[in-house]
């Protein structure tokens, strides 16, 4: 096999004009800093509030939430540098690293997203026996089941990639290092590896999207005799996870269950599900949610009184 001789990778990032740049920047870090924020407001409302730190589905709301600032954090910097700089570089290592922790917490988010699908059905086709069956050491448990998947997908995908040689070219039509466009510059036949990988996405994405519609078809199924009687309620608790679902599995159904590609649609697709749906999360999840916005206002007041004795 024919070895390495690629330290670093060029990323090229996005051709387009400076005003067009200077806008993308601007968006992108707003994106950021709706994630950073957004994100870390929902984990502080969950935990400081007894009644949500004690909901299961809360407490898997604030772990999606640990998940989207660690996905947001994998390329948005790296995005910015490119615009800047019109291109980027970044080191074997890096990009190995990278491609490990946009997996890791993109398998996380799918599995989480899943978990939670599976809180609402039990919640709503099974009340009665809801508290007995999600307690918190079963909500640990599948946590950690959710965390174990994420890392064994992202570990296989990295051996593959580390078992490529890379002797140049080494530039990215991309704004971060991802798989469909790193193994196109191996020095190998890459036809087999790339069926791997397909297959490696499809056994971790089509599981949990299959789980998710059967979930929800079963939840809209016995909703239908209970219109009159709250169903509508617990259905509107349903549709903020349902909004995230479809907006996330598009993007990554189409960048990574077809042949891989270097188009421009690709890089747009890869943009909305690691900088744009993190940020959309504590928006579509607080403005949607009135225990959310209670917890807000709860903590607003106390707030304002720790503020009482210093103004006076």
């Amino acid at each position: 096999m024919t070895e390495s001789t690629i330290s670093e990778f060029i990323l090229l990032g996005f051709s387009c004009s400076h005003s067009a740049q200077l806008l993308l920047i601007v968006m992108v870090l707003a994106c950021y800093t709706t994630i950073l924020l957004g994100n870390f407001l929902i984990m502080v409302s969950v935990w400081s509030e007894p009644k949500l730190h004690q909901a299961p589905m809360y407490f898997f709301l604030a772990n999606l939430s640990i998940i989207d600032m660690s996905m947001g954090s994998v390329a948005a910097l790296k995005l910015v540098t490119g615009l800047l700089n019109s291109g980027s570089v970044i080191s074997y290592g890096g990009c190995m690293a990278q491609l490990f922790g946009l997996h890791l917490f993109g398998g996380a988010e799918m599995f989480v997203l899943t978990l939670m699908a599976y809180d609402r059905f039990v919640a709503i086709c099974h009340p009665l026996r809801y508290t007995a069956i999600m307690v918190r050491q079963r909500c640990f448990s599948l946590l950690i089941f959710c965390w174990t998947g994420a890392f064994i997908h992202s570990t296989v995908q990295m051996v593959v990639i580390a078992q490529l040689p890379f002797c140049g070219p080494n530039v990215l039509e991309n704004f971060f290092c991802d798989i469909p466009q790193v193994i196109k510059l191996a020095c190998a036949e890459i036809y087999v590896v790339e069926k791997r990988m397909l297959v490696s996405g499809g056994l971790i994405t089509l599981p949990n999207c299959l789980t998710l519609l059967v979930s929800y078809v079963i939840i809209l199924a016995s909703f239908c005799g209970r219109f009159g009687k709250g169903g509508r309620k617990a259905l509107s608790t349903c549709s903020s996870h349902l909004t995230i679902v479809d907006l996330l599995y598009g993007p990554v159904a189409f960048v990574y269950l077809k042949p891989f590609s270097d188009s421009q649609v690709d890089k747009i697709a890869s943009v909305f599900y690691i900088i744009v749906i993190p940020a959309l999360n504590p928006l579509i999840y607080t403005l949607r949610n009135q225990e959310m916005k209670g917890a807000k206002r709860m903590m607003n007041d106390k707030y304002q009184l720790l503020l009482l004795p210093h103004r006076e």
